[in-house]
């Protein structure tokens, strides 16, 4: 007699393979360090261009202090001589002359330059990649050492004439009476020629910053 039955199946339990842990198929991905992203801001490579122009950001606070003193003593020069009595006197005044009055605007302009140009500086020392900038206060800073120069040696000439005249012009000098008003415009010259040498050397430094890059 066949019959057809279901085969049963018995589980056996084996307590040596029912300690061990399921061996898994893969094995754990190993801990990775974490990435570390360089900062645009402070790499390794931009420390020169960097230097620079930190040392364009000290020659711009630099220049500022002699165009802003020989345009403040440019404009406070004036002077009064009195001739036996009050009623008649003399006076050196800086507007007389068109050189002085256009050497102490230029000087203020220069000044202001100078502070207006302080954000642009820092901001390529913050980031020495950038040309844009650079080109852009290369531009101005050769505009300001063409108009300081200009507006110096005109000055520089009538100082001159002031302290030794001219003969041959029947040109007296002026500065044996008036002695506050040479001492002045004698020191806002020397100033001024103090801040074109640091201006120029702002060009010849923002020149090898650009062509470095």
């Amino acid at each position: 007699m066949s019959t057809s039955e279901a085969a049963t199946v018995i589980p056996i339990y084996d307590p040596a393979v029912a300690g061990k842990a399921p061996a898994t198929s893969a094995a754990a991905p190993a801990a990775t360090a974490p990435r570390k992203f360089p900062i645009p801001f402070f790499r390794r490579s931009d420390r020169g261009s960097r230097c620079v122009a930190f040392l364009d950001f000290l020659l711009r606070i630099a220049a500022f202090g002699p165009t802003l003193a020989a345009a403040i003593a440019t404009g406070t020069s004036d002077e009064t001589l009195s001739v036996f009595t009050q009623f008649l006197q003399f006076r050196a005044r800086f507007d007389d002359f068109p050189a002085f009055l256009f050497f102490m605007v230029a000087n203020a302009i220069t000044a202001g330059y100078l502070v207006l140009s302080l954000p642009f500086s820092a901001a390529v020392v913050l980031r020495p990649q950038t040309t844009g900038l650079r080109l852009l206060l290369l531009v101005c800073d050769l505009i300001m050492v063409a108009v300081l120069t200009a507006a110096a040696s005109a000055a520089a000439a009538i100082v001159d004439l002031a302290h030794n005249g001219n003969l041959r012009a029947n040109w007296v000098p002026i500065c044996m009476q008036f002695h506050g008003f040479c001492k002045r415009t004698s020191g806002s010259v020397v100033g001024s020629f103090i801040a074109v040498l640091i201006l120029m050397f702002l060009v010849i430094l923002g020149a090898f910053a650009i062509r470095k890059r």
